[in-house]
This record gives C-alpha cells, structure tokens and sequence, in this order.
C-alpha cells in the first residue's frame, strides 16, 4: 500500500483483492471491485465469477443497485484497469461512465492488448484516475495469468485423480472409479468452463473417454470443451473423443508447448490436462502447469500405475515448489470421501518486472474460448 492514497481507498483495495479470489482461475484473471462513498464507506462488493459472467466493476455496480445506491460521485476500487473492449460483456469503462462513478482506483495496468485502454476512456470521459494501488499484491494474485499472457498460451490447468499412494490406475488397468462422484461432479463442472481439455494418445486407445462435460444426470452440459489428443499415434475413426460435433482436434506431437502453441492459434485460452502418467509428467517438466488440481482418494493399492513418471529430478534441491490456492473456493475442500487439493504455481510471472498487468476481466482474454 501507498501513503498516495487514503486509509479507506487502502482497505477498500484490501477488500476487492480478497473478493478477487472466490473467483475462478483460468483464461481470465481475477478482479475485485469495491465502490467507495464520498466519505470512505463500503457500500457494494463485486467480482468475477468467471467466463461469460459479469466482470467486477459490473457486478459491483449491479450489487449497489440492489441495495438500491446512488452511485453518483464515488469512487470504485479494482485490482485490474477497467476493461475497454466489447466481449461476452460490455466493457467495464462505458459501465462506469454511466454509473456516475467520479474516480476509479486500480492496482496494475492490463497487458492484454484487445482489453487495454480503459483507463483512457475514463480520464476522456472526465472520470479522475489513478494506478499502482497494491500493484504488488495485485500482480502476485494473478502471476500465473500473466505468465500465459506473456507467452501467447493457454493458461493450464493439471488434473489428476489419485489413491493415497498415488496411483492412477490398478496393475490390470482398471481406474474407474478412483475418485468419489462428487470428486467426478466437481471435474464435470470444471470441463464446462474451460475452453479445452487435452489427454494423450495413449489415453484414448486404452480407456476411449469421451472427454465431455455431463450434468449429475449424465446429460450433456450445455457448454462443451474442445476435445484435444496430443501425440504421435493415430485417433481411430471410431474412438468416442471424436464425437459428432467436430469439437475435436489431434495434435500429433508430443512437445507440449508445440500443442499449446496450436491451441492458442485455435482459440483456446484455458486447457485442462488429463490422462495419464506420460502427458502429466510431460508438462510438469516442462514448467508448463498454472494450476495443480488434484482429487485424492482414501485408497491405497500398494502397486499399478503411478501418478507422474520421472521428472528429472535428482536431488530434493531440485523439486518443484508448489503453494496452496485459496482461489475458488480455497486449497483444500471434501468432495464425498475425497480430498480436493488446490494448488498453484510458484514461479515469478514473467511481466511482475514490468508495471503492467492484466486488465478487466481480460476481456474474455480475447477471442473465442469465452
């Protein structure tokens, strides 16, 4: 925090960063927002709750107007520069403008091209505007997001259903069910938000999943992922991740950023990665995993497929870090008999260097995906 601002303005920004987090990771970052009074009161709260939903300056707003506030004349505070870009919802500064709202506060610049510019619009509009507000608690809240900003990447998210004794699968193949159904609802729910899930060839020709996002009842959700195969071997025509729909794609490679790169061309901005030891152990050594999902079963097999292969890790100096995520709902939660453990990257995102960062809602993080 900065003595340039009030005592009111610095725990106001407090607060959006903590609304920021019950959102959820992924192609869009997450933004809080809290509209001031005049006098430095509170009076709405909002944040984004994921892709296609209300950003935070929206929802804020939205909270205020059910409280029935008069938001003439004061002052919004965000984590991320107001969006200036028409997606899946309008752009955050023409919200504001037309709110009433007479000064904007926010924490870091968004590098996202298509998104950025919305503080430009505001001080246009006569709005007063200031940045660098917790800039590094703001940066840190969403240092993966930026990381695949920066590479022109989807953001990536792992998942892995495993025993006790992190195993994926028994000595004869069988895997379904290791985790709870209320560990495989969560996973559904997941699938539907993101803009693809990619397993390994390998994957497909011993299990044939279909790869889709189902309802409890086992109907198809309305939004679906695309299907992404990654590797060297061929897709049957008859294998059930082709599906009818032509959500399907075969990325005959087994370099990870290469199949990242052709999901990025294809509009993908948030994959999860599924399947089994080979292409989860492949992008973890590859530092290429954002987020760490893992659904942990009280079972134990003693023997049978293990988790991850060999990472190239020889000495514990050597092991890759992982922190514990609050975000979306927090790092460790009970799904039936199962543990969901919530993990994020430790790395330093590659534009914490700059004083830039993730903008509004990203504006969807662009085109298509959301």
């Amino acid at each position: 925090m900065t003595s340039n601002y009030t005592a009111s303005e610095s725990a106001a920004m407090e607060s959006a960063l903590t609304a920021a987090l019950a959102g959820q990771r992924g192609a869009n970052p997450l933004v809080g927002a809290v509209i001031l009074s005049p006098a430095g009161e509170q009076l709405a709260t909002g944040y984004h709750r994921g892709a296609g939903t209300a950003h935070a300056e929206a929802d804020a707003i939205h909270q205020a107007g059910l409280k029935g506030i008069d938001t003439a004349g004061t002052t919004m505070v965000v984590t991320l520069e107001p969006c200036n870009h028409e997606g899946r919802t309008g752009p955050c500064a023409q919200a504001i403008i037309a709110a009433g709202i007479a000064k904007v506060i926010y924490a870091v610049d968004d590098p996202h091209d298509p998104a950025a510019g919305g503080a430009r619009t505001l001080r246009a509009a006569g709005v007063e505007v200031h940045s660098g507000l917790a800039a590094k608690e703001a940066l840190d809240l969403n240092r993966e997001w930026f990381d695949a900003v920066a590479a022109k990447r989807p953001f990536v998210t792992l998942h892995i259903a495993q025993t006790l004794d992190s195993r994926i699968a028994a000595v004869d193949g069988t895997s379904q069910w290791i985790s709870s159904p209320e560990s495989l609802a969560d996973n559904h729910g997941l699938r539907e938000l993101i803009d693809a899930i990619l397993v390994g060839t390998g994957t497909v020709l011993i299990d044939n999943p279909r790869l889709t996002a189902r309802t409890p009842d086992g109907d198809l959700s309305p939004r679906q992922p695309l299907r992404a195969v990654m590797g060297l071997r061929d897709v049957p025509d008859d294998a059930a991740v082709r599906g009818t729909d032509g959500r399907f794609i075969h990325l005959p490679t087994r370099d990870p950023a290469e199949a990242l790169s052709r999901l990025f061309d294809e509009g993908v901005r948030h994959v999860m990665v599924e399947g089994g030891s080979s292409i989860l152990s492949t992008f973890l050594a590859a530092d290429l995993v954002d987020e760490l999902i893992v659904y942990l079963a009280p079972t134990l097999l003693g023997s049978g497929t293990p988790a991850l292969n060999d990472l190239g890790i020889t000495t514990l100096a050597e092991a890759q870090p992982w922190s514990w995520d609050e975000a979306g709902g927090g790092s460790v939660r009970t799904l039936g008999n199962d543990l969901r453990l919530h993990l994020r990257s430790t790395r330093v995102a590659a534009s914490t260097t700059k004083n830039s960062a993730p903008r509004s809602e990203a504006a969807e993080y662009v085109t298509g995906g959301h």
